[in-house]
């Protein structure tokens, strides 16, 4: 079996970004004495969704990658991934969590996600298929 040595470059800094997402809204929630939902506070709706559309995609994404490296997919590809993901995971987060949104970060988050979500999957068809 291989070992992983690529793709946990990528998911530690992931790792970081998902705890420091979740300890905004524990912030938010302490400041605003709200124990669950938003309590209709537009800060803490965004914080939220900022954290739950991370939660929606990098889980997945995470594991298509580990199993790409343990088909031993090339380095250089599976370094571009992650680079991608994280990339785009921080460009994400960065312009939903603007009040006056730039879209252009947010939209080029996704695009760099879903790039990677896309490439993975199409990767691990093709090495079964080969």
């Amino acid at each position: 079996m291989t070992s992983l040595t690529i793709i946990p470059l990528y998911l530690a800094p992931l790792a970081a970004l998902y705890l420091v997402l979740s300890v905004r809204i524990i912030g938010l929630r302490r400041a605003l004495k709200v124990a669950l939902g938003h309590a209709g506070d537009k800060a803490l709706e965004r914080a939220i969704r900022v954290q739950g559309n991370f939660n929606d995609y990098v889980p997945l994404i995470a594991v298509l990658l580990v199993v790409l490296e343990l088909q031993s997919a090339n380095a250089l590809v599976l370094h571009a991934l992650g680079a991608a993901l994280l990339a785009g995971r921080l460009l994400h987060a960065y312009g939903m969590s603007q009040t006056n949104e730039n879209f252009r970060f947010r939209v080029s988050g996704m695009m760099l996600t879903f790039a990677t979500l896309a490439v993975s999957a199409i990767g691990l068809i093709v090495m079964s298929v080969l």
